[in-house]
């Protein structure tokens, strides 16, 4: 071999590992980084949304609802659950657990939020639900099929859930609906 072939062999060779280096770096970037960058979790029970909806006839308001000075209170509360679940409703091994694990002893079941805003970011469910008439499922999963609660994956840099709504979700709608975007609507 010349010194000629193998400096063009020597070239191909540092183009083959650059190439080989940079799709590397990709997929290290693109596929292991975020499964490293997000932690999988289960909510505590097996919640059945769609039991709920169609054999119970609720609504998101019945769990999800407004306390009486307007703001959201989020996820249901025992007293809630125990309405109707102060003793067992059906013979899942879901309902045996929440009954024994919850309501028995009186204890909060520690839901997992499936979404959930920044610190910087002020979000008004009553301006949304009330003023705009706005229906969950806008911003939210549609829920009423679920038969099982789906796993949360939570930013383990950030506490954050994947789902977190993004910016540009917001400014499209605020434009489209004709309402300001002044940044101080949303950031205080």
């Amino acid at each position: 071999m010349t010194g000629e072939n193998k400096q063009q062999n020597s070239g191909l060779l540092g183009w083959l590992l650059f190439v080989v280096g940079f799709a590397g770096a990709l997929f290290v970037g693109w596929v292991v980084f975020p499964q490293l960058l997000f932690s999988t979790k289960y909510q505590p029970i097996n919640y059945n949304h769609a039991i709920h909806q169609e054999e119970a006839e609720m609504t998101c308001e019945d769990c999800h609802d407004f306390r009486e000075d307007g703001s959201y209170a989020g996820k249901p509360t025992l007293e809630m659950c125990i309405e109707c679940h102060e003793e067992p409703v059906g013979e899942t091994e879901a309902e045996e657990f929440f009954i024994s694990e919850y309501v028995e002893p009186g204890k909060e079941v520690p839901w997992i939020s499936y979404t959930k805003q920044p610190d910087n970011v002020f979000f008004s469910h009553g301006a949304h639900v009330t003023l705009a008439e706005m229906e969950c499922t806008e911003c939210h999963r549609n829920v009423e099929k679920e038969t099982e609660a789906p796993p949360v994956k939570i930013n383990r840099l950030t506490g954050y859930p994947n789902e977190i709504m993004k910016m540009y979700v917001c400014e499209d709608c605020h434009a489209r609906e004709q309402v300001s975007n002044s940044c101080d609507v949303c950031h205080k």
